[in-house]
C-alpha cells in the first residue's frame, strides 16, 4: 500500500521561506515521478512542481515564477519542495502525490497524501 506523508507546512510572513517534505513508501520510489499540487478554499487543485525518479528531470508550473524547487533524494523515499518569497495567494493545501511520469496533469498520478497546510500572511 502507497502511503505519502507530507510535513512542513506552517505559518509564515510574507517573503520568507518554507520547504516542505514527503515520505513516500510502498513503491519503488526510484521508479516513481513525484509532484507537488495544491488547492486554496474554494478554488480548483493546481500543479506546482514534478519530478522523474532520476531526479535530472522537472517541470513546474507557472505559479512557481522561479521562487520554488522540487528535488528528492532516493536514498530516503524523500521529496522536498522548497518555497521562497513567499506570497499571500501561495495560501493553500500543498499535496504530495506520485505517477508513473513527470506530468502537470493531476490524472496522472495514482497516489496521493493528504496534504499540508500553508498560510502565509501579509
Amino acid at each position: 500500500q502507497v502511503q505519502l506523508l507530507e510535513s512542513g507546512g506552517g505559518l509564515v510572513q510574507a517573503g520568507g521561506s518554507l520547504t516542505l517534505s514527503c515520505a513516500a513508501s510502498g513503491l519503488t520510489f526510484s521508479d516513481a515521478a513525484m509532484a507537488w499540487f495544491r488547492q486554496a478554499p474554494g478554488k480548483e487543485r493546481e500543479f506546482v512542481a514534478s519530478i522523474d525518479g532520476t531526479g535530472i528531470m522537472t517541470l513546474y508550473g507557472n505559479v512557481v515564477e522561479g521562487r520554488f524547487t522540487i528535488a528528492r533524494d532516493n536514498a530516503k523515499n524523500m521529496v522536498y519542495l522548497q518555497m521562497n518569497s513567499l506570497k499571500p495567494e501561495d495560501t493553500a493545501a500543498y499535496y504530495c502525490a506520485a505517477g508513473p511520469r513527470v506530468s502537470y496533469r493531476q490524472q496522472v498520478y495514482q497516489n496521493w497524501g493528504q496534504g499540508t497546510q500553508v498560510t502565509v500572511s501579509s
